[in-house]
């Protein structure tokens, strides 16, 4: 009987040093997850609309201020580029528009105001209009 309790306790700590082990070879999603942080959200002041390139507030950022926007008027961004991401602080709501012409005929959205981040848009953003209260 001793021998047979000495051998369940010898498998049962080999089986353990072995878990351990292998433990040890195999990232853990918590610690890479701890490490890389949380999301980061894009930078941009109060009174503006920031637009990047890229998904997750990466690449090319656009900054437009809401005192040298046309209220109600479409802008369309520069000629071949487009925005995938966006920040809207200006205090008002912004229609984001997949057409540069602001055309209700593609996919549209309106964001409100009061501290908007759009870590990926559903469509390449190409213009938008800011709207009064």
């Amino acid at each position: 009987m001793r021998t047979c309790r000495s051998s369940r306790a010898t498998t049962t700590t080999t089986l353990a040093a072995t878990v351990l082990a292998l433990t040890a070879l195999i990232p853990s999603t918590a610690t890479t997850a701890h490490a890389a942080g949380p999301p980061t959200l894009g930078a941009c002041a109060t009174g503006q609309l920031c637009l990047w390139a890229k998904p997750e507030f990466k690449g090319a950022r656009q900054t437009h201020e809401l005192s040298t926007l046309d209220i109600n008027s479409c802008t369309a961004l520069p000629a071949g580029t487009s925005a995938q991401s966006l920040t809207n602080r200006t205090g008002r709501p912004v229609t984001t528009y997949q057409s540069a012409e602001c055309a209700e005929t593609g996919e549209f959205q309106t964001y409100p105001g009061d501290g908007v981040w759009l870590p990926q848009s559903p469509y390449q953003v190409r213009a938008f209009k800011v709207w009064e209260r």
